[in-house]
């Protein structure tokens, strides 16, 4: 039986960290997409609103249909492909390439979260235009009627929001949507790394271990994260309308405004059904990469046991 090409072995092995993320977290977004669709109309909420997820979810479903809790879920999916992708293959990447520079020495905290800062930029100003579709389509629900603009899918969000408002308007938010990412990065992926390593000294290679980082990795991911993606639900859900002034000028204005005006405490509203929706995310994302991982090690000890190649895992 003939070995695979060193050609296409050394395209699998860069591929692969990139197509295990965004596999895993178009997984995740598929099992927690109502909870994020609450998480969005919380934010959306005047002062003083009821910011009770439970009865929120109840009020949709009653008003509208238990479908609108999967409205933008298209556009979810493509964020993933696209934002998470990039953010989980470039973070493996940076670390594989700081493994290498360190030779016999361990990883830092410090290089972990540097990969986690820089994966996390880069792959939110990637995925920008599928966020903003989703914040839109979601959002929809709250306006009148007649001012809602009905669309039928991310494709038409996009293609519609690019016509309508110019084709810059889909990095609208990008400013707090790149800091959010980067602050989640870190929680996330940095925190995860790091808190595997340390509880594999304790219990050794285990789902127990893996489970736990994870777990820890989903708070951290929250906590971190929440007023960024606060300030970027509120800017993308704006729309520009010829003859307005928008509500925020930025991210800068959109802070102070919400913080003379409704509190510093604004930024962590609904907080918990935030946590219900990053935390269960960001353990689904990690378990479903780390299942993918170990099937493609598995794959590759036994195609080598038999003299065929495979791409190396890292």
């Amino acid at each position: 039986m003939k070995s695979d090409s060193p050609s296409l072995v050394s395209a699998w092995s860069a591929a692969q960290p990139f197509v295990f993320g965004g596999l895993s977290g178009m997984v995740a977004t598929a099992v927690i997409q109502p909870i994020d669709f609450i998480k969005v109309r919380i934010q959306l909420l005047s002062k003083g609103s009821s910011t009770n997820p439970i009865a929120m979810a109840a009020q949709v479903i009653r008003s509208e249909s238990i479908f609108t809790l999967y409205s933008g879920l298209s556009a979810g999916l493509l964020r993933q492909a696209t934002y998470t992708t990039a953010r989980m293959g470039l973070f493996n990447t940076f670390i594989a390439y700081a493994k290498e520079k360190n030779g016999d020495q361990p990883i830092t905290f410090a290089q972990r979260a540097v990969a986690g800062l820089a994966a996390g930029g880069l792959g939110a100003m990637i995925g920008n235009p599928c966020d903003l579709a989703l914040i839109r389509m979601q959002a929809d629900g709250l306006l009148e009627p007649a001012k809602r603009s009905n669309y039928t899918g991310v494709l038409n969000a996009l293609s519609r929001i690019a016509r309508e408002e110019g084709v810059l308007a889909l990095w609208g938010g990008a400013g707090p949507t790149v800091v959010r990412a980067m602050a989640l990065n870190v929680g996330m992926l940095s925190t995860y790394s790091e808190a595997k390593s340390r509880l594999e000294g304790y219990f050794g290679p285990s789902a127990s271990a893996t489970f736990g980082a994870s777990a820890i990795a989903g708070f951290f991911a929250s906590f971190l994260s929440l007023p960024f993606d606060f300030i970027k639900t509120r800017l993308q859900k704006q729309r520009k309308v010829p003859g307005q002034v928008p509500l925020y000028a930025g991210s800068i204005d959109c802070f102070f405004k919400v913080l003379r005006t409704e509190g510093p405490l604004a930024f962590y509203r609904g907080f918990g059904t935030y946590y219900v929706r990053i935390a269960p995310h960001a353990m689904v994302t990690l378990l479903v990469a780390d299942g993918l991982n170990t099937m493609a090690k598995w794959v590759q000890n036994q195609r080598q046991g038999t003299g065929v190649s495979l791409a190396k895992n890292h």
